[in-house]
């Protein structure tokens, strides 16, 4: 039996590279800066109660596939290094996996990578409302075959890597669809419902609209990880 520890993450902004400033400045823009602070302390209580659950197991041996994760060796370190330099605290946790005896491995292609994220490059830095809207558009109409395409990859990374008696750790964001693509004869382990990930997510642009609601979601981010 295989087994797939299944980790759906919520990026910060840190984890976003060369669009971090960018999705930071429209944040608060959006939400008020006390909201965007009170959101980004959520997600910082959800990768605290990740740290605390997989520094209380055994990682020696465990494969890592991180979605966005291009490479592995030398290049893939280099990726990690520069992450925690940052700020991620996504790839603050990878280190200290790999540092336990876990290994990286390659999980997505390149290419597929690469056009999303110049697509949403386009997005927050249009100079115009039209050039904003059209680069909007040409992204919507991509966005879920270029997200299936990745998953696929993944998927299939996963599958072909993973050996008979190994655990792997998967860190994805909420909005990918691996489980499916996956085979029978992988165990998977959800350390977080991806449900009500993807609903907080989903629910930030309208938090207003059902406080209670939203507060519990956050709350159940932050929560321990029996």
């Amino acid at each position: 039996m295989r087994t797939l520890i299944y980790v759906p993450v919520i990026h910060s902004s840190a984890d976003l590279g060369s669009l971090a400033m960018d999705v930071t400045k429209r944040g608060r823009a959006d939400f008020g800066p006390e909201f965007w602070a009170e959101h980004e302390r959520t997600i910082l209580a959800f990768w605290d109660a990740l740290a605390e659950y997989f520094g209380s197991i055994d990682v020696s041996g465990f494969k890592i596939y991180q979605d966005g994760m291009i490479a592995e060796g030398e290049v893939a370190q280099k990726i990690v290094e520069d992450g925690v330099k940052s700020g991620s605290m996504n790839y603050q946790l990878v280190a200290a996996l790999l540092k336990r005896g876990a290994s990286l491995i390659r999980t997505e292609d390149l290419s597929l990578v690469k056009e999303e994220r110049d697509r949403l490059l386009k997005i927050t830095r249009a100079k115009t409302i039209f050039t904003k809207l059209l680069a909007f558009m040409m992204y919507k109409v991509r966005k879920t075959k270029l997200l299936d395409k990745r998953d696929e990859v993944i998927a299939k990374r996963i599958w072909g890597t993973l050996s008979e008696g190994q655990t792997g750790i998967l860190f994805v964001g909420a909005y990918h669809n691996i489980k499916p693509r996956l085979p029978k004869d992988i165990r998977i382990i959800d350390v977080k419902d991806v449900a009500k990930v993807r609903e907080y997510q989903q629910s930030l642009p309208f938090h207003h609209r059902n406080k209670d609601r939203f507060a519990e979601l956050a709350s159940y981010l932050a929560s321990r990880i029996s």
